[in-house]
């Protein structure tokens, strides 16, 4: 299958080559239809990340060189290493860090790795790189930063130096968290010290929509998604507006149609989050920017793995550490 963005896109990760709205055991709905995997995709990144920007748009960035080299040998993993976030870019409160590397790390050059993965801050940040098993990359691909605590501080500068070989800098933008209830129908949006409430449609019993924490991946004001290319039949084929991608398997926040009389009433849709074409789904992405966070709860589905996008957020900091070689450090 293929993915239809003529109408411009945000740069960020997207899922795998073949995008869905929905993971029916193990595959899920929504899925995008014609046009080709834009480049970064978790999916299409065989080797790298596509960056996330500040103004949900923009594609990998390019970093500055690292002043001066390693005094030891490095890994060679880190000459190849992708970063996630475009340099100069305001992003989130829920984006991690996330390095992908072209082939697996060695278990034992993981430790190295992160060591020289270093990560600066303007506000003191306790935090810590672990291992993700994304889902289309090998084990030891991928390794993402996080803080311990949910999430980053707002208005941080965070500088992160790969090795000897490159500086990346961005800032962590204005807080927003995006919460939807299932059961309630609705989604709450808290940001800028208000609080918005949001009627919505989500997956229908047997294709419920992934509960737990999701990060904005990225956005496009277009998608084409074609039922047929996750087994669903002639269930629907066409564009869907006002997309707000959050799982790898296809996960959206989008307009729908069956939201202007379903929304806040019952969950009609074949996996995502359906908001409705007044006007709602519009204002709803022209808020939100990449790495924000909205989180779901309530309904049947499973919590969202940890590599399926940015599931980050979902392993409690103990398991986040057991998939860390150099542990938890201090950023300053």
């Amino acid at each position: 299958m293929h993915q239809d963005r003529s109408a411009g896109r945000t740069a960020g990760r997207l899922g795998a080559a073949v995008t869905v709205c929905l993971t029916l055991l193990p595959v899920v709905g929504c899925s995008a239809g014609s046009g080709g995997v834009a480049a970064g995709e978790p999916g299409a990144r065989a080797s790298a990340a596509a960056a996330v920007s500040a103004k949900d748009g923009g594609g990998p960035g390019t970093a500055s060189a690292a002043p001066t080299a390693a005094s030891t040998p490095e890994p060679a993993a880190l000459a190849q290493a992708q970063v996630n976030i475009a340099d100069g870019r305001t992003v989130g409160v829920g984006m991690p860090i996330s390095v992908t590397f072209p082939k697996p790390v060695p278990a034992a050059d993981r430790k190295a790795v992160e060591s020289l993965l270093r990560v600066q801050t303007s506000t003191g940040t306790t935090g810590a790189w672990s291992w993700v098993k994304d889902q289309n990359l090998r084990d030891g691909q991928r390794v993402d930063f996080r803080p311990k605590t949910a999430y980053w501080q707002p208005g941080t500068k965070v500088t992160l130096h790969v090795g000897a070989h490159a500086v990346h800098q961005f800032t962590i933008g204005r807080s927003l968290i995006a919460s939807v209830d299932v059961d309630a129908h609705m989604m709450t949006v808290r940001a800028d010290g208000r609080t918005t409430h949001i009627p919505v449609t989500t997956g229908r019993p047997g294709l419920d929509t992934w509960n737990g924490t999701m990060v904005v991946m990225d956005k496009a004001p277009k998608v084409h998604m074609d039922s047929r290319t996750v087994g669903l039949g002639d269930a629907y084929n066409g564009d869907y507006f006002w997309a707000v991608h959050l799982t790898t398997s296809g996960t959206y926040v989008h307009q729908n149609e069956r939201a202007d009389t379903e929304a806040g009433h019952h969950n009609v849709t074949h996996g995502c989050v359906g908001l409705a074409t007044d006007g709602t789904a519009r204002k709803f992405y022209d808020q939100i920017r990449v790495g924000d966070v909205v989180t779901v709860s309530g309904g049947k589905k499973d919590i969202v793995a940890t590599g399926n996008g940015y599931g980050d957020w979902n392993l409690s900091w103990e398991q986040w550490l057991a998939r860390s070689a150099a542990g938890e450090t201090a950023t300053a």
